[in-house]
């Protein structure tokens, strides 16, 4: 089985992230796609970060509806922190042998990949599907990588504008799938 790993802290997971999912999983070659929550990223602050269980729980609410092509994985969880994405990819890899990972990421980090820890050993073992970010160049990107764009949507929402919005009180509700709204607003995340 071909399974797409989209990291990312999902501090919240909100529709552009789930936009991207369908896309992979309608527009690819993947069998199904797993949300990692990653409980730290090494090269974000984590002073904004919700706790591991509730993004996790969040992302699990915003795909409920679709058990058969989306899963929820807390892989990274157990792992030393700060999370590395080939500790993961390799680990992954040990535990299921029969199935193919594929690493879903924005162009963004595919133009600093070469700073990600092992960087040779991810290229060499596993392909990279990557989508387009905002302001990023892609014909300039010099990297040996077994990777293949996808002409996806373009999505400029993010999670901090959203964690922005809440603090000053706006109404995001349209931005998140209701249940994940409605968990936040029930849990206070993100108000000063």
């Amino acid at each position: 089985m071909k399974i797409g790993l989209f990291f990312g802290s999902f501090n919240p997971i909100h529709v552009g992230h789930l936009a991207l999912a369908n896309y992979f999983i309608e527009f690819t070659d993947l069998d199904n796609l797993w949300f990692v929550v990653s409980p730290q990223n090494p090269l974000k602050k984590r002073n904004t970060l919700l706790d591991d269980y509730h993004r996790l729980h969040l992302v699990r609410l915003a795909i409920e509806d679709y058990p058969k092509k989306y899963h929820a994985s807390n892989v990274e969880f157990d792992m030393p922190k700060p999370s590395f994405t080939i500790d993961t990819l390799t680990y992954l890899s040990e535990k299921h042998p029969n199935d193919e990972f594929i690493l879903i990421m924005g162009a963004d980090n595919l133009v600093t990949l070469h700073k990600w820890k092992n960087y040779a050993e991810l290229i060499k073992k596993h392909k990279i599907y990557v989508y387009p970010r905002p302001n990023i160049d892609i014909s300039k990107i010099n990297t040996k990588a077994n990777y293949k764009i996808f002409d996806a949507p373009l999505i400029e929402i993010s999670s901090s504008f959203i964690r922005e919005a809440i603090q000053e009180q706006k109404n995001v509700d349209f931005f998140m799938h209701s249940k994940v709204a409605q968990y936040i607003d029930e849990m206070n995340f993100y108000r000063k």
